[in-house]
């Protein structure tokens, strides 16, 4: 169970004096929270950082007061002017005066639209009232229009000289939040330091109390910017508690007993019989580290990363062939239908060559084809089964499941892992994971533990390097007249949009669109592919552009990743500066797999912004997916160049990883120390560490903790 002092955070916003179901909504749609979790909590609002400060330190007199300048002054309220009130709802146009004075002047606040009984409790005759807000001059006299405060002295005694600012919601108010936070940040407990005293004295770090208090209550204007100090020791705790519960994670399944495969090579040497070229040395390195893991009793764990078009379909395949010379089976799950597909058809003519029976499963297969396939993995008859998230259905049982390939594995949570190597039965699945997306080293530290790590980045022999254009779209004619010619000697070609009809309020060119408009330069014999096809639909256009029988296929993302046609030598991107540099990089590598020389043209709309022309320039500079994936970090952020973003989960809540190398770094090696003095982490810090994993909500490693 979560430990008893930090229960309090973890109740809902509601529980909240003024947080109705009103308010509760608004914050819903405005606070970020973990995983599918529906209601807001307090902890979630205290995550909710300001990211600015409006200065009320400003304390003139009366007289001294600027128009257009911020003040807060205390004054006496001498006489209330305006309307009487009229009924619910019904507001006098005229204004509603409230004069004030001390002892240097008067001025006037101004009110419209407002119930005067409101203004008569709030500001009794006689009174002192401390007011906050911003001076105009009219008709050569000073006032004040609706005043941002008006308090009384007890509650001007606890207002912040630095009122913080936080991000809004439409509906919801500045000060609405402020109240909210007034009463929350009492709240936040004194928890015991699980911090390294020597680090936190080197650091000048702040206590976690008081960094989170002077967060929502800043004292200068520096406190809440991100290289703060209390800023930075909260990216620390979060950093750390993230890579400690990866790492706990990691022990738990290395302490586990794997399986041990060998295999006798013989599928292995009639595939590398089949192989129309040699394995590169980086696909040879990759498969001698995967082989090692599998031979061993311990439980494997191993992420592979190939570049664009480096061969890791047959690295895939040939470690698949190693379980199955054992007589048992292999699940290979990719994201998307189409990626499927795509494996099943690469790898079909070397799977036959070798005697492995390939199988598909997917949400396309129902009915008696669905049976059959069941039934077959049942019983045996098939040695791999490629599919996607359809491999996760409780119908779906493998007779000597031992080996699980996850392609593009960020796109598939650790609990979707577990319930595929949970087919395997009690001795588990050995797991290789794969992405073609090249992961820099601070992503793989944060996201990844200290898990094993295979590259593979070569390409292989005889591929050329792509040429790449980068072209204004209003040169569109001479992309036209330069792929008519191309078309005429044999080429295919790409030509990717961003969407799949035309948006009102996103004036981007359209896949259905662009596909009317190249049919009237090159005829009907133009293919379309786009997410929002039938999968049928999408492989007859891509059978027929595989074979030749279509020039260009207009298409959408779906072809990202996976997608493998030699002949296509071409690849036009349009609104490339909509694009980010990994799905760019992605796209570009769909073509130089043949024997052509292969050009990319990177179409964009002037003018362009600084991050775009950033983008595009690396494109045009290099085709390592290495630098490139590096340079992405920079420009985006981890969150989204692990495709978590665009589904609305975040990895972290207040570090900023692209931008906290050192940190991250030393909280690598802070967990190795940690859990070397205190494995069990029973010390007095280890205790407190317990804490930080739950607060910061890693569930993984919760669990091991609740499991003892």
């Amino acid at each position: 169970m979560r430990p008893t002092i930090l229960q309090p955070l973890f109740t809902d916003v509601d529980t909240l004096k003024g947080i109705g179901p009103r308010l509760k909504t608004l914050l819903t749609k405005l606070i970020d929270r973990p995983g599918e979790l529906k209601d807001p909590r307090k902890i979630d609002l205290l995550w909710h950082f300001p990211t600015g400060v409006v200065d009320r330190r400003n304390r003139p007199k009366i007289k001294d007061l600027k128009s257009g300048e911020l003040a807060t002054f205390d004054a006496t309220v001498i006489a209330h002017k305006g309307p009487k009130f009229k009924g619910k709802g019904k507001f006098s146009k005229a204004p509603y005066r409230i004069k004030l004075e001390d002892s240097t002047g008067e001025i006037d606040l101004v009110f419209f639209r407002i119930d005067p009984r409101y203004l008569e409790r709030q500001m009794p005759v006689g009174e002192i009232r401390y007011i906050s807000g911003r001076p105009e001059l009219y008709a050569d006299y000073l006032q004040i229009s609706h005043p941002d405060h008006m308090l009384t002295k007890e509650e001007f005694d606890t207002f912040p000289n630095l009122e913080p600012v936080y991000p809004l919601t439409q509906g919801l108010t500045g000060k609405t939040l402020q109240k909210a936070m007034s009463q929350l940040i009492p709240s936040i407990p004194n928890l015991p330091e699980w911090q390294d005293p020597e680090w936190l004295k080197k650091q000048r770090w702040p206590t976690f109390h008081d960094a989170l208090t002077t967060l929502h209550r800043p004292e200068e204007i520096e406190d809440i910017k991100a290289d703060s100090l209390g800023r930075q020791r909260l990216a620390y705790d979060e950093l750390l508690a993230k890579q400690l519960s990866l790492a706990l994670v990691r022990r738990q399944l290395r302490a586990k007993k794997g399986r041990v495969i060998k295999g006798n090579g013989s599928i292995r040497n009639k595939i590398i019989e089949a192989l129309p070229f040699a394995l590169t040395g980086s696909q040879e390195m990759a498969l001698g580290e995967i082989f090692a893991d599998m031979a061993s009793d311990n439980r494997m764990l191993r992420l592979l990363q190939g570049d664009v078009g480096s061969g890791k379909t047959i690295v895939a395949l040939m470690t698949a062939a190693a379980a199955i010379e054992e007589g048992h089976q292999v699940a290979l799950m990719a994201p998307t239908e189409v990626l499927a597909r795509q494996h099943i058809e690469s790898l079909e003519e070397l799977a036959d060559k070798a005697g492995i029976r390939l199988g598909i499963l997917t949400g396309r297969e129902k009915g008696k084809v669905r049976k059959q396939i069941l039934l077959a993995l049942e019983e045996g008859l098939i040695d791999c089964l490629i599919g996607t998230h359809a491999l996760f259905q409780s119908d779906v049982h493998f007779k000597n499941l031992a080996f699980a390939i996850i392609d593009e594995q960020h796109r598939f949570g650790v609990e979707q892992r577990l319930a595929l190597q949970a087919k395997a039965g009690p001795k588990g699945a050995e797991l290789l994971v794969m992405t073609a997306t090249p992961i820099p080293r601070t992503l793989l530290m944060t996201n990844y533990g200290d898990m094993d790590v295979s590259k593979l980045t070569e390409k292989p022999a005889g591929r050329k390097p792509v040429t790449s254009r980068v072209i204004p779209v209003d040169r569109l004619e001479e992309v036209m007249i330069g792929l008519k010619r191309a078309i005429q000697e044999g080429a295919q070609a790409y030509w990717v949009c961003p969407l799949v009809e035309t948006s009102d309020k996103i004036e981007l060119a359209a896949a259905e669109e662009r596909h009317a408009y190249l049919k009237q330069h090159f005829g009907d014999n133009i293919g379309l592919i786009h997410g929002q096809m039938k999968g049928e639909e999408k492989d007859k256009v891509m059978a027929q552009f595989s074979n030749g029988a279509i020039p260009i296929l207009v298409a959408t993302t779906v072809i990202e990743v996976g997608v493998n046609v030699p002949n296509a030598s071409i690849m036009v991107i349009e609104h490339s500066e909509r694009f980010g540099l990994s799905q760019l990089h992605q796209l570009r590598g769909r073509v130089g797999r043949g024997e052509r020389q292969s050009s990319c043209i990177f179409l964009y709309t002037s003018p362009l912004g600084a991050t775009a022309k950033s983008r595009l320039k690396i494109m045009r500079e290099t085709e390592d997916g290495f630098i490139i994936a590096e340079e992405d970090l920079k420009l985006r952020g981890g969150g989204e160049m692990l495709g978590r973003r665009q589904s609305g989960e975040r990895d972290f809540r207040v570090a900023n990883v692209p931008n906290q190398q050192e940190l991250i770094t030393a909280a690598n090696d802070d967990v190795k120390l940690i859990l070397h003095n205190d494995p069990d982490l029973t010390s007095e810090r280890g205790k407190a560490l317990r804490k930080l994993i739950y607060l910061f909500e890693c569930d993984e490693a919760i669990k091991l903790f609740r499991a003892g």
